[in-house]
């Protein structure tokens, strides 16, 4: 009998994982249609960066309308529905030809279908499904979940662009987001008002603004934002303007996500064992060294391989040790929502890194200033970090 609860609990963990595996995979093949889609309807960069800086701030909002439908109504319901306008999202995207259109569509629906399927959702199911003692550890394996996805998706959407044209490929990863609905079964429940204690969730939420560290978190977890969207849009241009092809691009993408599985493993790991706020602000801080390298040397597909595996190490690393924090020190009873508030700030970042991307490109023709900002960030990101405090806060008793 003890063993069903270790094995609900894999499940959760695996199913949870696979999930954000599908939707992180497909959205990090974005950045593969900006070019042909492009040329087909005539949008410039800057379409296409507004379009999914849309989608980055409506994924960070609607992760705080999604973390409280999972908080109340529980998890499995937010999951299916986050999946079914993301699959939506895609198909639109497919068959638009103005840009109002993909902003609605790749914007705004594909961003509340990621608020529903990703980190500020499913990182609390799989908390709650674990023992204390492994709870940082299987937040880092299903962060490498997402990794994976870039691992294994991007080259597939390559492949399905060249033969399929983008649009064919557009059909097929919209049946792999829709995989997320049925799934959404094995990840129902909610949180037990124990669960931290028995406070409502606007107490829970006016003690964490009123606490300087959840600022610290959300603005820290801003600057992984900046980066991760940038590059994952971004860097397959940047490599075709140095001269690489796309399919060194594809390569370059995928990389990072097989090196960040690693990543997000060990940061989990370590995260278990030793201070979570130092973990954060080293991962930062080393972020700034494979910047730095990219824009010092002269470009090759041996140098964008190297950058991409050393950002792969640092990539998604920020998220277990971020949602972990979250949890330790507010508590689970409303971590989805939480998480939700936190995970706005990493989308106020997206929205800027893409969006300043497509707009340096097109006043200067170069993104040599957003690689410089990308630094600069990397370092405050991890000032920010240090004067966490990690100690759980006292839970206010309910009125």
């Amino acid at each position: 009998m003890s063993s069903q609860p270790e094995t609900i609990s894999l499940r959760t963990l695996y199913v949870g994982a696979f999930v954000v595996l599908l939707a992180l995979g497909v959205r990090a093949t974005f950045g593969l249609f900006m070019q042909p889609m492009g040329l087909d309807r005539g949008w410039g960069r800057d379409v296409f960066s507004m379009a999914f800086a849309i989608q980055n701030i409506v994924w960070g909002v609607g992760s705080i309308f999604m973390g409280m439908l999972a908080d109340r109504y529980g998890s499995g319901r937010t999951i299916a529905l986050g999946a079914v306008l993301y699959v939506l999202g895609m198909i639109g995207m497919r068959l638009v030809h103005g840009e109002l259109a993909l902003y609605m569509t790749a914007g705004v629906l594909v961003g509340l279908g990621q608020a529903g399927t990703t980190f500020p959702v499913i990182l609390p199911v799989v908390a709650r499904a674990v023992p204390p003692a492994y709870r940082s550890t299987a937040m880092g394996i299903a962060s490498a979940g997402g990794s994976m996805g870039q691992f294994a998706v991007v080259p597939t959407g390559q492949w399905l662009i060249s033969t399929m044209d983008w649009t064919g490929a557009l059909w097929v990863l919209s049946l792999f987001v829709a995989a997320g609905v049925p799934l959404a079964s094995y990840l129902r429940g909610k949180p037990a008002a124990t669960a931290g204690g028995d406070h409502s969730l606007s107490t829970a939420i006016r003690q964490a603004m009123a606490h300087k560290s959840f600022h610290f978190l959300f603005w820290s977890y801003a600057v992984c934002g900046f980066h991760t969207a940038f590059i994952t849009l971004h860097l397959p241009a940047y490599l075709a303007d140095g001269g690489l092809t796309a399919t060194h691009g594809a390569i370059a993408i995928a990389l990072i996500g097989l090196f960040n599985v690693a990543g997000c493993f060990y940061a989990g790991k370590l995260g278990g064992a030793y201070s979570k706020k130092t973990l954060l602000a080293a991962v930062y801080f080393l972020r700034a060294f494979g910047i730095l390298f990219l824009i010092s040397v002269p470009l090759t597909p041996t140098v964008a391989y190297i950058f991409a595996a050393w950002m792969g190490l640092f990539w998604l690393g920020t998220v277990p040790l971020t949602q972990g924090l979250i949890g330790q020190i507010y508590g689970l009873r409303y971590a989805s929502t939480l998480s939700g508030i936190a995970f706005l700030g990493h989308q106020i970042g997206s929205f800027v890194g893409v969006w300043l991307g497509g707009y340096a490109y097109q006043t200067t023709g170069s993104y040599t200033s957003v690689w410089l900002a990308g630094i600069a960030l990397a370092v405050a990101a991890a000032a920010l970090c240090l004067p966490i405090k990690e100690e759980p806060l006292a839970r206010p008793a309910a009125a």
